[in-house]
Parts: C-alpha cells; sequence; structure tokens
C-alpha cells in the first residue's frame, strides 16, 4: 500500500511526461542528430557524423554579422516593449479604478492579435511605403523634401513590426504582477513623504521584476527566432537567424539549418538562464 501511495505523483505525472517527451524531447534529439548529417545541394540528407555545419557557423563572417544583426533587434525590441509595457501596465494597473475598464483595455490591446501574423505586417506597407501615409504626412508638413527610403524593408521597419507583434506579451505578465502588489505599501510610502518616482523606483518597479523577466523571456526567444517579421518588411534587405534557417530549409539543406537552429537554442537559453539568475520567476508560477 505504501509503494502504491508513493507511486502515486509519478502516476500522475507521467502524461504530461510522455507529452513532454514526444512533442518536445523526441524532436530536439533529431535536430542535433541532423546537424551532424552531411548534406549536398538539393539532395537529401547523407547520414554521417561531421562537424562542418558547426565549423560553418563559426566561420563565416555573414553568419556573425547576421547573428550580431539579431540579437541587435532582441536588444532594442526588448528595450521599446518592456518600456511601453511596464509604462501601460502602471496605467491599468493603478490609473484605471474599475477592474471592467482594465479588462476592456486589456482587451483592447489584443484586439490586433484576433488577426494573422502575416496580415498584421503587411498591413505596415501602406504606411511606410514610398508612398505611403508617413511619407505623405512628412511631406506635407514640410518635414521632409522627399519619400524616405528608409521608413520600410529596412532594419526601422522590422523594429516597428517586433514592437507591434510583442508588446502585448511584455503588458500581460507585468499587468499580473502590479495587481498582485498590496495597495497598502504603496500608501504606507505616500503617507512617508515618497513622491510618485519614489514610489514607482522603490515599491512597485522592485516587486514587478518577476512580470518584467517573463515577458522578457517571451520577447527575446520570440524575436530571435522569428522569420516571418523580417521576410515581410525586411523586403530581402534585412537579414536575422530565423530567416537565415528559413531560407536553408528552402533549399533543402537540413543539416546546416539544423546545426543553426542549435546554436540559436543555446543563445536563448544563456539570455534565459541571465535572467532567472536576476528574477525568480517561480514566484509568479
Amino acid at each position: 500500500m505504501n509503494r502504491l501511495a508513493r507511486a502515486v505523483p509519478y502516476l500522475q505525472a507521467l502524461p504530461l511526461s510522455a507529452v513532454f517527451v514526444v512533442f518536445f524531447a523526441v524532436p530536439i534529439v533529431l535536430v542535433v542528430v541532423v546537424s551532424f548529417f552531411d548534406y549536398e545541394t538539393y539532395q537529401l540528407l547523407i547520414p554521417a557524423f561531421s562537424l562542418e555545419n558547426y565549423r560553418e557557423v563559426f566561420s563565416e563572417d555573414v553568419t556573425y554579422r547576421t547573428y550580431l544583426m539579431t540579437v541587435e533587434f532582441c536588444a532594442i525590441t526588448w528595450a521599446i516593449t518592456v518600456t511601453l509595457g511596464f509604462l501601460i501596465a502602471y496605467f491599468l494597473a493603478f490609473q484605471v479604478r474599475s477592474a471592467t475598464w482594465q479588462m476592456v483595455l486589456l482587451l483592447g490591446c489584443s484586439i490586433p492579435f484576433w488577426t494573422s501574423i502575416i496580415i498584421r505586417m503587411i498591413a505596415w506597407i501602406p504606411l511606410l511605403g514610398r508612398n505611403g501615409l508617413v511619407n505623405q504626412l512628412l511631406i506635407s508638413l514640410h518635414l521632409a523634401s522627399k519619400p524616405q527610403e528608409w521608413l520600410l524593408y529596412s532594419p526601422f521597419s522590422v523594429i516597428m513590426g517586433y514592437v507591434h507583434l510583442y508588446t502585448l506579451v511584455m503588458i500581460v505578465p507585468i499587468f499580473n504582477s502590479m495587481m498582485r502588489i498590496d495597495r497598502s505599501l504603496i500608501e504606507a510610502a505616500v503617507d512617508a513623504g515618497a513622491r510618485t518616482s519614489q514610489v514607482m523606483r522603490t515599491v512597485i518597479l522592485p516587486l514587478s521584476k518577476t512580470g518584467v523577466a517573463i515577458g522578457s523571456i517571451f520577447v527575446i526567444a520570440m524575436v530571435m527566432g522569428d522569420f516571418v517579421t523580417v521576410d515581410v518588411l525586411g523586403g530581402g534587405q534585412v537579414a536575422s537567424v530565423g530567416k537565415q534557417i528559413a531560407t536553408q530549409l528552402s533549399y533543402l539543406q537540413f543539416p546546416p539549418a539544423a546545426a543553426d537552429a542549435m546554436v540559436l537554442l543555446v543563445a536563448v537559453i544563456v539570455m534565459i538562464a541571465l535572467l532567472m539568475r536576476a528574477v525568480d520567476i517561480r514566484k509568479e508560477l
């Protein structure tokens, strides 16, 4: 009887463990195995054990520049989304008193996510294009003498797309953390003579770090692996690791794509590990 009682927790965890193994562990193992295969252009895989794919990743200048550009996209997008996410979450949590209106406004932020990601990215083209609304406005206000080419099919447009896509991903966990803050702490700080900026810095920000960390993990992971935004808004003029992997797959170059994917996975894991060392997200889970 005691053995059966000890086995119950393991039996309860068995279904979820099986799903984890089948849909996560096995695919990762397969990608690792394929990353060591040999290949020939437009041909099937050649089973072998070769380090050539990883040697290409770490020896080509183009690959280094691509990874550097991806990290830059990630850093800039994170900085913008964490700023917007914190401010919007603060407004919803502390300035909007009604819980109903909080939910309504939060739902309003999610309305763009009801459509396809490709449609949302294409929607930026009429705005940022050479004859788009933004260029027409700049010219009509005499802020520019001619259409600005850098607005579209450039790193700027890609970052705009990322911010559009992932700001909500940052808002939700920060808002959740702020809603858990005991309001008596803020009242005590105000009664002690703290200004709004001091309350923000000493009370709200430290107690919201977990939400910031969770949102950061989501944003970093999605930006590092994204290729749709770069494909649509980059117009072939901007490169990223995700786009590079997608291109390799389109040419049936599965081993180098797998090697790039594994290097990208390790890079993302390192970034997430650094975040988790700074903030204990288990408090939020």
